[in-house]
């Protein structure tokens, strides 16, 4: 029956289905069935599945952002029983999230979060129009490894400097990487203003943050 339940998991993440990945989550906890074993055994697989193939140019963009949604869902619904049985998956890392302030697209850096969230990060999604303090405030906070920062436009690209200066006043440098990302940012802006690591698109992201922290990139 789990194998079964799993399958349907795997799918409404990979048909974008949140309503319905949420329904067999709060279903699998009706079955007694351990939380972390419902993320890692049925939703996640169906966002690799996900993330492969928008790799390949199978599936694309609004793909990769519902099966975000989707996990999304899921794992508010599991929250509360993950909290009742006061577990938490096994964390690569902690990532201090969010896009620079004067900006409020959310999409990408939503995504990013997610696949990191799948990948065995603990996300801490600051959200949009992040004053550069902040970053810098909830890094500490949290004792970050890493603080992502998104800009999706040309106005806002500085503020990733910015951010970058604001760690460094709190003397969060080097110790705290950085990485940036956001449609107009490039390799070259990232090595320009002093960044850790950059990558164009959620699946990118994943690997430099893997990297960063040292683990092995599958």
């Amino acid at each position: 029956m789990s194998d079964e339940l799993f399958s349907a998991m795997r799918q409404s993440i990979v048909d974008g289905e949140a309503e319905q990945a949420a329904a067999l989550a709060r279903q699998a906890m009706a079955q007694g069935i351990n939380p972390l074993e419902a993320i890692d055994q049925g939703f996640v697989p169906g966002v690799l599945y996900v993330g492969e193939q928008f790799g390949g140019g199978e599936m694309f963009l609004p793909d990769l952002v519902l099966a975000g949604e989707a996990l999304k869902a899921a794992v508010a619904a599991l929250e509360p029983e993950m909290q009742k049985r006061g577990v938490q998956r096994q964390t690569l890392g902690k990532v201090v999230l969010g896009t620079v302030k004067g900006d409020i697209h959310e999409i990408g850096k939503t995504l990013v979060g997610a696949m990191l969230t799948v990948h065995g990060f603990a996300v801490y999604d600051l959200g949009v129009d992040v004053p550069f303090a902040q970053f810098a405030a909830t890094a500490k906070e949290v004792a970050a490894d890493i603080v992502g920062v998104s800009a999706l436009l040309t106005t806002t690209m500085a503020g990733q400097r910015a951010v970058i200066k604001a760690l460094e006043e709190a003397n969060l440098r080097p110790q705290v990487k950085v990485m940036v990302g956001g449609a107009p940012v490039t390799r070259r802006w990232a090595e320009e203003i002093g960044a850790d690591g950059y990558g164009e698109d959620a699946i990118a992201a994943v690997a430099v943050a893997r990297r960063l922290v040292g683990a092995t990139v599958t």
